[in-house]
């Protein structure tokens, strides 16, 4: 498989369950090891300098990557350390984020309590936060119910 995205550019894996979209997520992301080939990102080579590689990348695996005892603000803390978000715009960074996807007045839940589709936005808001140049989202509107999809594809839409 050979593609290039522009900045700007919204791209799609499209495919038949076992066609291996989520494969090439997990390899754009180092979470496996292709078993040959390239993979560049932000013109760092992924397996050899993926700690420069993954500054680029904002993430949204297939299923919900949260912590089911950490609310939702503890959430975008905690990933906000991660990103590299600088302390002094941390705050508004987040409500920013939060704003976007329509979580805050989800912000004091535990992820444990929030509906599938806000857990979705939840993960959505991890990969974005910090406005980084790549944003690999795998199905975000998975299990969401068709209004919350169109909201979700719309947010894409203003993020691409």
């Amino acid at each position: 498989m050979t593609f290039g995205v522009d900045q700007g550019e919204c791209f799609a894996l499209l495919g038949v369950n076992g066609a291996g979209k989520s494969t090439t997520f997990k390899s754009l992301t180092r979470d496996i090891v292709p078993t040959s080939g390239q993979i560049s990102i932000g013109g760092h080579d992924v397996q050899a300098e993926f700690n420069d590689a993954r500054k680029f990348i904002g993430y949204c695996p297939q299923e919900n990557a949260v912590f089911p005892l950490l609310t939702v603000e503890e959430h975008m803390a905690l990933y906000a350390r991660i990103k590299g978000v600088p302390e002094n715009r941390r705050v508004i960074i987040i409500e920013d984020v939060l704003q976007q996807l329509t979580l805050t007045d989800e912000r004091s839940k535990l992820a444990s309590e929030l509906s599938g589709g806000n857990q979705r936005k939840l993960s959505v808001a991890i990969a974005i936060l910090g406005s980084p140049p790549v944003v690999l989202l795998d199905e975000p509107s998975a299990g969401m119910d068709p209004e919350a999809r169109r909201f979700m594809w719309s947010m894409i839409e203003r993020i691409s």
